[in-house]
């Protein structure tokens, strides 16, 4: 006789039951969270620098590369270059003898002057004071010569001539230190008179009246100056207003040089007979100013 088919499923059943009581139960510890991920290995650290050895074989720290002295050299060139505009801005709007006093109480100012005036003429294609030396060498050698603002006296190193170096601080034995305006120099006792862009005080024409009172009949004016001083059109002083002054202190103007686009030069010439007019209308030069960089 069959078994009720009820069994029969009923012990299917709990053979499938049966089958599931044998399955492995995950253990405890599978149940748990998983472990944390690793953690990512410490950043490399950058590679040791390599390091010159002596010759005992000990390391030598390598010096670090970089430029700290040209730093250093831009910041001494920007400290010297504001200091040089400042005392040329002083010689520009003071009287020759407030500068002759302002530099006799620190002379080493007139030394940073001439450094920070040496790099700025270093830019101009020629230089004035080459063009009279060698206007002076292709004449008399015999002719004593007035040099008023010498600089560093280049036209007494480099001409045969008997030179008075005259500027306002004096390094040099041979250099006369005066307020340009009243020199030790003798009446009647020079041929040339120089001013190489050196009419630079607010009392300018005292010393062209000064170098009148030296120089002896026919002898040479020479002035350099610089062209933006003498541009109407710039603000500057109209150079036939400038020229008629001159000749008016008792001058004829012999020739102008106008070539060079950073100066003019005027070639004068004292007159015989000289008689100064009782009143000189002197043109105001305009300063000439270095701008900030």
């Amino acid at each position: 006789m069959e078994p009720p088919q009820e069994s029969a499923a009923g012990g299917r059943k709990r053979r499938r039951r049966g089958g599931g009581r044998n399955r492995r139960k995950p253990s405890s510890s599978s149940q748990q969270a998983p472990p944390p991920a690793a953690a990512p290995p410490p950043p490399s650290s950058p590679p040791a620098k390599r390091r010159r050895k002596d010759g005992t074989g000990q390391a030598v720290a390598t010096p670090k590369r970089g430029n700290t002295s040209s730093l250093l050299d831009k910041m001494r060139a920007r400290l010297s270059g504001g200091h040089f505009r400042m005392l040329n801005e002083k010689l520009y709007t003071c009287s020759g003898q407030d500068a002759f006093d302002y530099f006799k109480n620190d002379p080493n100012l007139f030394d940073v002057y001439h450094t920070g005036y040496r790099e700025q003429m270093s830019h101009w294609p020629e230089q004035p004071v080459n063009v009279i030396i060698n206007w002076l060498k292709s004449h008399n050698a015999s002719w004593t010569i007035a040099d008023f603002g010498c600089g560093n006296a280049a036209v007494a190193k480099n001409v045969e001539n008997k030179v008075f170096s005259i500027d306002l601080v004096s390094d040099d034995p041979s250099v006369i230190a005066c307020d340009m305006a009243h020199t030790p120099l003798e009446p009647f006792s020079v041929d040339v008179a120089i001013f190489c862009l050196s009419l630079m005080g607010t009392n300018y024409p005292s010393y062209l009246e000064e170098a009148n009172r030296v120089l002896k009949p026919s002898g040479w004016l020479v002035i350099a100056e610089v062209r933006s001083r003498l541009d109407p059109n710039n603000g500057g002083a109209d150079p036939e207003k400038f020229s008629k002054a001159i000749t008016q202190l008792g001058f004829s103007l012999v020739s102008k040089d106008e070539k060079n686009k950073m100066f003019i030069l005027f070639y004068f010439r004292k007159k015989e007979k000289s008689k100064v007019a009782k009143s000189i209308d002197w043109p105001q030069l305009k300063p000439c100013l270095y701008k900030r960089r």
